[in-house]
């Protein structure tokens, strides 16, 4: 995943493997059709149509995480059922993200990303007045599976409008979009909820999705590199069956999906502890607490760096020893040391999902795009599974049951992690001849 995600995900496009999905000619279409680069019409549009969908789907995609303390107390729910309406949202995303990636491949990614935004943003107008908790978590599972289609095609997209040469810095930008959008979104509906309710506090969220929906529908510009394939679904359960036969990216997505399941717990269960004694903080710092994302942000950029120094398994080590610094940290009485743990495990948590996700794509030397698409889905699959099981314990064992979550999916990390390296020197070991 790219630098200072909050939900969003990095497909890389591999159109020339062997074992797409789909059969076209897009290479062909590509050579003969000038790309967008800076400076060139079109591409500044393109850019702020791309940030604006990020900020609609990622804002839309958490927007009850911050809420569940009040959700909770409105319908009179756990504080496990509440946190249904984050991860049926991203449960619904994680299924739906390989069909709807593939199905871009037919009917074009701009199409794709329009559907896409168009459903999530007509559901999140209607979640407002969900009249049960079953209703709110039904509304919230079809946001979800709507919004599956973004992220994959706004990525095949870029890959195929954009020159090489500006395709990180078009990229980047998306990002930026979707880290901005999981946080503001985090953090508008905290003051507004303070101040109106949870439920004026969603209609916000919807207002500001559509608005972004609407500046992406009139700037960005028409596919001119897209040329349709067709559809082939035994080529598509092949690459899968590909992946998931390599013990390597098996490796990596248990990886990705144990540090969010840290992650999702955390950030779903820390609104209930901060509204509680001994803090009894406001809805609104309450979800102000998420600006701690920004620190994300700076450790996903120094993955890279810390990979040359560390290797990439030295990275995943230093990435899980300070998430559990911080798990351990949060468990203090002190405001001071709560935030800095969520600090820790913050930085932790995107240093290591970026390298495992950074992973993917280098090992997969064929069907990239669909290897991308299975991180995904185990990432936002982890999301669900951290901030149901999180808020479960919670509700079971206080927050200290929730730190002994997290702590077990860092020791998944570390058993991971371990098994790989002695894996690593195996091979090693059985290239070197032997001698007498």
């Amino acid at each position: 995943m790219p630098p200072a995600d909050t939900g969003a995900s990095t497909v890389v496009v591999d159109a020339s493997a062997p074992s797409s999905p789909v059969i076209t000619s897009r290479a062909a279409a590509s050579a003969a059709t000038e790309r967008l680069e800076p400076g060139r019409p079109g591409y500044r549009k393109m850019s702020f149509a791309l940030f604006a969908a990020g900020v609609a789907a990622f804002a839309l995609l958490y927007s009850t995480q911050a809420l569940l303390p009040a959700i909770s107390a409105s319908y009179g729910v756990s504080a496990g059922q509440a946190s249904w309406t984050v991860s049926a949202a991203t449960g619904a995303l994680a299924l739906c993200v390989l069909p709807l990636s593939a199905l871009s491949e037919r009917f074009g990614r701009r199409q794709m990303m329009t559907a896409s935004l168009t459903v999530a943003v007509l559901v999140g107008m209607l979640v407002p007045f969900a009249p049960s908790i079953g209703w709110l978590i039904a509304l919230r599972a079809i946001q979800g599976a709507a919004l599956a289609g973004l992220p994959a095609s706004a990525m095949a997209y870029l890959a195929e409008e954009v020159r090489p040469k500006a395709l990180i810095a078009a990229i980047g930008l998306f990002v930026a979009g979707n880290s901005i959008g999981g946080m503001s979104g985090r953090i508008l509906t905290g003051w507004v909820a303070q101040a109106w309710g949870w439920r004026a506090a969603l209609a916000a969220v919807g207002l500001l999705a559509v608005a972004c929906a609407v500046a992406f529908h009139f700037l960005i510009p028409k596919a001119r590199n897209f040329t349709p394939g067709t559809l082939n679904p035994k080529a598509l359960v092949k690459t899968v069956a590909t992946h998931l036969g390599n013990p390597l990216l098996v490796r990596l997505y248990a990886i990705g999906a144990l540090f969010m399941t840290v992650f999702g717990a955390v950030y779903t269960v820390i609104g209930f502890r901060l509204v509680d004694e001994p803090f009894s903080l406001p809805q609104g710092i309450v979800g102000s607490i998420f600006l701690v994302y920004l620190v994300g942000t700076v450790s996903s950029a120094a993955a890279g760096r810390l990979v040359a120094r560390l290797g990439r398994r030295g990275a995943l080590y230093l990435a899980v020893s300070t998430t559990a610094a911080g798990l351990l940290l949060s468990l203090s009485e002190s405001l001071a040391a709560v935030l800095l743990g969520l600090v820790l495990i913050t930085a932790g948590f995107f240093a290591g999902h970026a390298v495992a996700s950074s992973s993917v794509s280098r090992t997969a030397t064929t069907g990239r795009a669909q290897a991308s698409a299975l991180y995904q889905s185990a990432y936002y699959l982890g999301s669900s599974a951290g901030g149901t099981l999180g808020a479960v314990a919670f509700h079971a064992g206080g927050w200290a049951a929730t730190v002994a979550l997290g702590l077990l999916a860092v020791l998944g990390v570390v058993s991971i992690t371990l098994y790989g390296t002695r894996v690593a020197r195996a091979e090693r070991r059985a290239l070197v001849p032997a001698t007498r």
